[in-house]
């Protein structure tokens, strides 16, 4: 497989600039917890079929502390035993804000009542922004055909 673009975002760098700070807004470890971020930038990515925001966000959890046996288990979620109530909440809300047109009601009652009862607004406010981020990634990478690893290629040059 070939990019349609080799790097789409040279085409338009306001709107990089302006989707890497809305992406550094999202990352506050002293809000929610680095490995959430990651496990949900991963789900997102797993489901939108984007391999080089996954690539890249495996490589992060994995600084973050993640192992192999968790984020093997990502898209298995609900059956694997090691994921705590707080990032089954962050996961199930990422699934369904990634799905919004699987189902009549988007985001249902139970999944946001299951998120708020785990997270604060301000936690809930970083988590909705962090999926709605790596969404936005998801969406420019795949239709453009972004590789996965080819983010190391561009930050090694």
């Amino acid at each position: 497989m070939e990019p349609r673009l080799k790097n789409p975002y040279e085409h338009v760098p306001a709107s990089y600039r302006a989707l890497s700070a809305l992406e550094r807004s999202t990352r506050d470890d002293d809000v929610l917890p680095r490995t959430i971020q990651e496990l949900v930038r991963v789900r997102a990515s797993q489901i939108n079929g984007c391999g080089f925001c996954l690539d890249m966000h495996t490589e992060d959890a994995r600084t973050a502390g993640e192992t192999e046996q968790r984020l093997s288990s990502v898209a298995a979620w609900r059956e694997a035993p090691w994921f705590t109530g707080e990032e089954r909440a962050a996961l199930a809300l990422t699934e369904a804000a990634t799905r919004l047109a699987d189902r009549g009601e988007a985001v249902p009652d139970p999944v946001w009542e299951e998120a708020a009862a785990w997270f604060d607004e301000h936690q809930l406010a970083l988590l909705v922004t962090t999926i709605a981020t790596i969404n936005a990634w998801n969406r420019i990478n795949v239709a453009t055909r972004q590789l996965a690893g080819s983010h190391r290629a561009a930050a090694a040059s």
